[in-house]
């Protein structure tokens, strides 16, 4: 009997240090363990031998708080904002924190007359939920919305794309695109919708971005990137692939950190763009290859690779003038970052350099979605009614490169 216990012990212990970033959200799978949990108490009296695993696991089902749904509610809990629905300023003076779908964030929702409402939501929220926070905001009447004067939640890119969002659709914050808002209007408007101006007028000028220093600058993005990757769940990696579209309310961490790394592609491209003297691009070409340089040797090559990927964009790829200003050492550098970069046969140059670096590092987590989508599509997860467990062995396995590579802090 004791070996059993503890052997139950074992396992559960496990699967609450495995999902305890998750089971807040399982009211079903929180009242289970609970269930279980009271009936290991009551049994610690007649197993002296199992204390030390019942203090474990006491402090993990406090550490969990697990939800259950005949519970008294918890405590207003303090808001965390998503980073990229405020200005950038509070954005990188806040302390990144994990997401999960019950927490609630801040958002801006324009009209099209670009005023603005600021909502807080739930960051599962649906459509209709985000609808309905605008209209008491708005003091919308209900007889414009049995005329036929309903309001329509939509998508605005900066380039004028537009979408109309569907009621039933969830966490719309972590889908929105890098230079996307969200606008409440009405049908008869929809067509009249504009992006904002400041989206639409791009004045060049000087930015900081000239008087930094490549190293502070590498520095602190290999920091605000390893926060974020730091709050990437493990099972967020498998969500994504086996669910796809559906599973975004379990997947807002590592949406975030894709999100940031179309981000800084797009920032290396719009600062060398935006510079108009040839000497002063050349010499800003030059900085940004140093950045490039020194994130690969703090092991970040997220950075890394969305700086190359930038530099490569065909907008870039054109200013001969200003490639040749490049000094030759430059020249031959970034043709050995594009040459890493190369995806040829399955991205074995980069796959190679990774294999030798030691945690902590951070990978080019697209690629690791890329490997896990091939092995999720490549083979079925029931032959014959039987689990494929071979398939879901090399997926675990290619999860757990994860844990390694966060095994350690960053200095």
């Amino acid at each position: 009997g004791l070996r059993r216990k503890r052997a139950v012990l074992a396992v559960l212990l496990h699967f609450l240090d495995t999902y305890k970033g998750l089971l807040q959200e399982e009211e079903s799978a929180g009242k289970v363990i609970k269930e279980l949990y009271l009936l290991i108490m009551k049994d610690t009296s007649l197993y002296h031998e199992l204390e030390d695993e019942i203090i474990k696991l006491h402090q993990l089902v406090e550490t969990v708080e697990l939800k259950v749904a005949d519970e008294t509610p918890p405590p207003n809990k303090q808001v965390k904002p998503l980073f990229r629905h405020f200005r950038r300023i509070d954005s990188c003076l806040q302390t990144r924190v994990a997401f999960r779908g019950s927490d609630e964030i801040f958002c801006r929702v324009y009209m099209p007359d670009h005023s603005y409402v600021t909502i807080r939501s739930r960051l599962s929220a649906s459509v209709q939920d985000i609808l309905a926070s605008v209209t008491e905001k708005l003091q919308y009447s209900e007889e414009q919305s049995a005329r036929g004067d309903a309001l329509i939640l939509v998508t605005m890119a900066s380039s004028g794309e537009k979408a109309v969002l569907q009621p039933s659709e969830e966490c719309v914050f972590t889908t929105l695109g890098i230079n996307s808002h969200l606008f409440a209007c009405t049908r008869d408007t929809f067509d009249s919708l504009v992006p904002l101006p400041e989206e639409i007028q791009v004045v060049p000028g000087d930015t900081e971005i000239h008087r930094a220093e490549p190293e502070d600058v590498a520095n602190h993005l290999t920091a605000f990137h390893w926060e974020l990757f730091r709050c990437i769940h493990e099972v967020e990696f498998v969500d994504y692939v086996f669910h796809g579209e559906r599973g975004r309310r379990e997947t807002a961490n590592l949406e975030l950190l894709l999100q940031r790394c179309s981000e800084v592609q797009h920032w290396v491209g719009t600062e060398l763009l935006l510079c108009e003297a040839l000497g002063k691009r050349a010499h800003l070409l030059k900085k940004l290859i140093k950045i490039a340089a020194i994130c690969k040797q703090n092991q970040d090559m997220l950075s890394f690779y969305a700086i190359v990927i930038g530099l490569n964009n065909a907008a870039i790829s054109r200013l001969r003038l200003t490639w040749e200003k490049l000094p030759g050492k430059f020249k031959n550098l970034f043709r050995k970052f594009e040459n890493l970069t190369d995806p040829c046969r399955n991205h074995k140059t980069y796959r190679e350099v990774l294999a030798k670096m030691k945690p902590p590092l951070i990978p080019f987590v697209p690629l690791i979605l890329k490997d896990l989508t091939f092995l999720h599509e490549g083979s079925k997860t029931l032959l014959d009614g039987l689990v494929n467990v071979e398939k879901l062995h090399c997926i675990a396995e290619k999860v757990r490169t994860v844990r390694k590579y966060r095994s350690r802090p960053l200095c």
